[in-house]
């Protein structure tokens, strides 16, 4: 009965070095004894200690009893640097994250980065990195405030759709974050980061790329954001208003069973809507582990407590299908 978890972040000095030296809007400072990336002097980012040590990752799985994780970056990823810079530090990633897959060839798997704002460096560099193992993509919600439908990266969305992949899409702090105090309190997190993956999601839905796209497979973080609690919206504002059916021809709701959704929800009720909305064989199990609300106990004993006839296919079952692990 195998777990694998889908949401999982590594890291390693050499990006927080770079990102430190030439993220422009980033910097790095303490609070509270502990190292945070700031934003435009913001708090945006704890780094944690489990970020950077693949054997106490290990040792902490052990104990939690999760088999295999399929680690990625994190937001801001590359997308504060040139297209060199970016570029560079993508493959630095990534061939940093097939080496400890190398090293735990058992539990350790590797969501892609890829310098999204350069396409055509993002199309070579998803080979390259599929050649050394990667078995997803990661993107944000936003690059950099474009938007994933944007024109330009549609070349990089052909390529991923050819190799049917999946693609873990995170929430990063949405565009107009200042504009809308999100600062104060730390509602990015809290609040920010889950607008910011609803919006990217239903602009999806609205502009028809699950209909250009069916081979990919889109896992969308944090259980949908506020998806799943909102699909009776989005139907209402389809059937009501006619922008919203400018480009698809079916109620948003129906194309909310082509999307994968994981587990990083904190509350049983969530979870059990999540399941409902996306279905039994779309949800998969992940942790946000080691962020500093990352839970893997946590999330996985909530996916335990799932009927009989779901919990196996969300704990594993589900990943194992997708990944082909």
């Amino acid at each position: 009965m195998t777990v694998v978890d889908v949401h999982t972040h590594m890291l390693n000095e050499a990006w927080v070095n770079t990102i430190a030296e030439h993220g422009k809007c980033y910097t790095i400072k303490e609070l509270g004894g502990q190292r945070v990336i700031h934003m435009d002097g913001a708090p945006f980012m704890t780094l944690m200690d489990g970020m950077f040590d693949y054997t106490k990752r290990i040792e902490n799985m052990d104990r939690a009893g999760v088999d295999v994780a399929i680690v990625s970056l994190t937001c801001p990823s590359v997308y504060w640097g040139g297209e060199d810079l970016s570029t560079r530090t993508a493959q630095m990633m990534n061939e940093d994250m097939a080496e400890q897959q190398r090293k735990w060839p058992d539990r350790i798997r590797y969501f892609a980065t890829l310098p999204w704002q350069y396409p055509d460096k993002a199309v070579t560099e998803l080979a390259r990195a599929c050649e050394n193992g990667a078995v997803g993509v990661f993107v944000s919600a936003n690059i950099s405030g474009m938007t994933l439908t944007d024109k330009k990266i549609a070349p990089i969305w052909d390529e991923i759709n050819r190799r049917g992949l999946p693609v873990l899409l995170h929430p990063t702090a949405p565009p107009g974050a200042g504009e809308m105090d999100l600062v104060n309190y730390n509602l990015t997190a809290s609040m920010g980061f889950m607008f910011d993956t609803s919006l990217a999601v239903s602009r999806m839905i609205f502009d028809g790329f699950f209909d250009r796209y069916t081979d990919l497979k889109i896992i969308a973080g944090h259980g949908g954001g506020f998806l799943p609690y909102q699909a009776g919206r989005l139907d209402m504002c389809y059937r009501n208003m006619p922008p919203c059916r400018e480009k698809i021809s079916r109620p948003p709701s129906t194309y909310l069973s082509q999307i994968y959704y994981d587990s990083v929800i904190f509350t049983q009720g969530a979870l059990d809507l999540c399941v409902n909305v996306g279905g039994a064989d779309n949800v998969l199990y992940g942790s946000d582990y080691p962020h500093n609300i990352g839970d893997m106990s946590g999330c996985l004993g909530r996916v335990d407590s799932l009927p009989a006839s779901v919990r196996q296919r969300v704990r594993g079952d589900n990943a194992i299908r997708i990944f082909g692990l």
